[in-house]
């Protein structure tokens, strides 16, 4: 990418806007009613948006290293917060990616520095799956298997917030856990029962509303 065409860039990307439609950015700055949050990876080959064939507008997205949700992270808790609260969005997507650096580098002993605190996040998932995990002897496929457990147990996490749990209750706000596959595009819906996991907190981690 040549930075120096960056500004160049964004003013043929406005031209061929309004080429197309006069008004959108005045109706860009009327506000946002976004339907979905996003929650992903901030790996540069994943943009929630594009493979997702979204405008903007239709999305409420925060990326982080491993799409982590974690409830001592304020950043990401905020965005739950103000996403469900007050842009009552009906649906959030947690997703992650085969192939992430964040997730390798939980499998592995090397010392990253201050990214260790927040790979902990990952290394507690493959602790919790263990004995799945190391039964599989194949080292890609053990990989990707703990980029969806940790797809599920980041939406998990999202379950055990008092916001998710309200919206889920009062509205029906609908969770998916995704993995976004470089290598073909594919975006795959674990399918995940989350009214069974749900079921299986409510003795320490549901509130009383």
């Amino acid at each position: 990418m040549n930075f120096e065409k960056i500004l160049e860039e964004n003013q043929q990307w406005i031209e061929e806007h309004l080429r197309l439609d006069p008004n959108y950015f005045d109706d860009l700055a009327k506000g946002q009613s976004p339907d979905i949050l996003y929650i992903g990876c901030s790996d540069s080959r994943v943009t929630a948006e594009e493979m997702m064939g979204a405008r903007p507008g239709e999305v409420f997205v925060h990326r982080n290293i491993a799409n982590v949700i974690a409830n001592s992270d304020l950043n990401v808790m905020s965005v739950v917060n103000y996403a469900v609260q007050y842009l009552k969005v009906q649906h959030i997507v947690v997703c992650g990616h085969y192939y992430c650096g964040g997730v390798k580098a939980a499998m592995e002993s090397t010392d990253m520095g201050i990214i260790n605190l927040w790979l902990r996040n990952i290394q507690d998932v493959y602790r919790l799956h263990k004995d799945e995990l190391n039964a599989i002897a194949d080292e890609e496929t053990r990989y990707k298997r703990l980029v969806e457990l940790n797809v599920q147990e980041q939406c998990v996490n999202l379950l055990k917030t008092i916001d998710v749990q309200q919206a889920f209750r009062e509205r029906g706000l609908i969770i998916h856990g995704w993995v976004f596959d470089v290598k073909t595009g594919r975006l795959i819906d674990l399918k995940i029962d989350f009214a069974k996991i749900l079921k299986g907190l409510s003795d320490i981690y549901t509130y009383e509303l």
